[in-house]
């Protein structure tokens, strides 16, 4: 049986559920900027105001007789979806986080798929929406139906300007002092971030190829082969490595093999879809754009200009792009991967490689390895039984359950497996040293927060983003063929400011390439060796 309402009655009735059901991380937040002020009372009704006005004016906007019921609908599920996350993660539901989220495989989206998760989509989201569609639009004549609509916007503005303006110093500071806690408005940040999203893509299918790099040049006097690995890591943090002071041993392989551990980089980005695309492009972080970004040529296009012999092998989601033009293959599968238990695990993508490398005559190889890492939030599933090293163990996707430190062991069992993987690889390069110039870059993508200030997981807006986020790890290795690098004033460079920024002509100071794209100043071999012997310190 469906009941007969008014227009006005069901936005006014959506605005109140979602902004009493939908929005708990917004009034925890809230309630922890208000906990020290004396008028909190009267702030915490303002603000409860202005969103539930601001909930009002968006769903007025399409209020039109047959339009409003599907775009509750759709509105009530989009909402309890990002209630979850916030409520679990406390992430927000940023334009980036949209990105990360369409770009997730279908096994990462098995890690996230929970109870909780289905109990959130049913009761702030499936009920609702039955709810909604059980309930008829009163018909209304066009003239009185724009009247009641204008009544409806116009008091919901009204009093929005109220509230503002009854706490109006404590909404200037509000705003400036606080600004991350609005962007947990729900659904107000992921519409506006949805729409943000959809207008930064909006590229033309046929838009053309920009080329970068067409001079690279490997110049004829350097007859060596160079055989590189460079690992791009996921999900890493710098703090979690004992090469970097971790008091946990989880770098036990990587301390025996010379490596060099930079401990001072920064990410490009907070998610996957956004590190990888930008820490292989020429622009830079300050620079970079997603959009442009999916149509200029990157790293691997320069090195293949300068006949770089070039492999892709991904264990992860894919290469966000990056590796469209070159050879790829993916590791995800029993097929490809030999090692697979419950997963199949990175150190399979050293399968068959130095078959590979031997049907190489002539040229220098870079393999680019792009790892499953550390993901979470099944961390558990990220390593295999005998690096269950650290315990007790978070044997859950659903994080919540778990105390600190099951979640702190299992995410360093991960490093600990990670250990191992780059240690395997440093092993069959340092083999392949009499023949070749041989070294090795690992670099991961971005952090995570493992709990920290109640925060979970990565991909936070870069402004606000906590250093667990942000802060990776960077190694290096170098086989004793490698005439091109003094180890000893590279390690000057161990706590130097880096960033993502360095990785794309670092590569290219590797292979010895010249081009006009190529910037020295941010290229730590050559860093180093202008380093070398004096006392300035390099400032990136």
């Amino acid at each position: 049986m469906k009941v007969c309402w008014s227009t006005n009655r069901l936005v006014l009735a959506a605005a109140v559920f979602l902004a009493a059901f939908a929005n708990l991380t917004f009034f925890r937040n809230v309630a922890i900027v208000l906990a020290d002020d004396p008028q909190r009372i009267l702030h915490a009704v303002s603000l409860t105001l202005i969103l539930l006005c601001a909930l009002i004016l968006l769903i007025a906007a399409f209020s039109f007789r047959r339009v409003i019921r599907p775009f509750l609908m759709v509105l009530f599920v989009v909402s309890a979806g990002a209630a979850y996350f916030m409520d679990t993660f406390n992430v927000i539901i940023d334009s980036d986080m949209i990105l990360n989220a369409l770009s997730t495989d279908a096994a990462e989206v098995g890690d996230l798929l929970t109870g909780r998760l289905a109990a959130y989509l049913l009761l702030l989201g499936v009920l609702p929406a039955v709810l909604v569609w059980r309930v008829e639009i009163r018909p209304m004549p066009l003239l009185k139906a724009l009247k009641t609509r204008l009544a409806l916007v116009g008091g919901a503005l009204a009093v929005l300007t109220l509230a503002a303006f009854v706490s109006s110093s404590f909404m200037a500071t509000f705003v400036r002092e606080h600004k991350a806690v609005r962007y947990y408005a729900n659904p107000l940040t992921p519409v506006y971030s949805a729409y943000r999203f959809a207008s930064s893509r909006a590229v033309r299918a046929d838009q053309p190829l920009e080329k970068i790099g067409e001079d690279a040049r490997i110049p004829a006097a350097d007859v060596h082969r160079e055989l590189v690995i460079l690992v791009v890591g996921e999900t890493a943090r710098a703090d979690r490595f004992s090469l970097n002071g971790y008091p946990r041993e989880t770098n036990p392989e990587l301390a025996s093999r010379d490596v060099i551990s930079f401990d001072n980089v920064s990410a490009c980005g907070t998610s996957t879809a956004v590190s990888v695309p930008c820490m292989f492009a020429v622009s830079g972080r300050a620079d970079f754009d997603g959009r442009r970004a999916q149509s200029t040529e990157n790293l691997l296009d320069v090195l293949q200009h300068a006949n770089v012999n070039l492999l892709w092998r991904d264990n992860n989601s894919s290469s966000k792009g990056v590796a469209e033009r070159i050879r790829a293959e993916d590791f995800r599968t029993v097929e490809a991967n030999p090692v697979c238990d419950l997963e199949c695990r990175d150190e399979g993508m050293l399968a068959g490689l130095q078959s590979l490398v031997d049907r190489q005559p002539s040229g220098d190889i870079l393999i680019v390895l792009h790892q499953m890492g550390s993901h979470g939030p099944a961390y558990y599933k990220r390593y295999p039984e005998s690096y269950r090293v650290f315990r007790p163990t978070c044997e859950s996707e659903q994080l919540d359950s778990c105390t600190e430190e099951q979640i702190s062991n299992s995410y360093d069992n991960t490093i600990r497996y990670t250990d191992h993987f780059l240690a395997r690889v440093v092993d069959f390069l340092h083999s392949n040293d009499a023949r070749f110039e041989t070294a090795m870059v690992y670099i991961s993508d971005h952090g995570e927060s493992l709990g920290e200030g109640g925060i979970y997981l990565h991909g936070m807006p870069y402004w606000m983003a906590p250093e667990s986020q942000v802060a990776v790890p960077m190694i290096m290795w170098f086989g004793s063929n490698y005439d091109e690098v003094d180890v000893s004033a590279l390690k000057r460079l161990i706590h130097a400011p880096l960033s993502h920024d360095n990785l794309f002509h670092t590569m290219l100071g590797i292979f010895e390439v010249s081009a006009e794209v190529y910037d020295e100043k941010k290229d730590l071999l050559y860093q180093s060796r202008v380093l070398q012997g004096q006392s300035a310190e390099y400032d990136g």
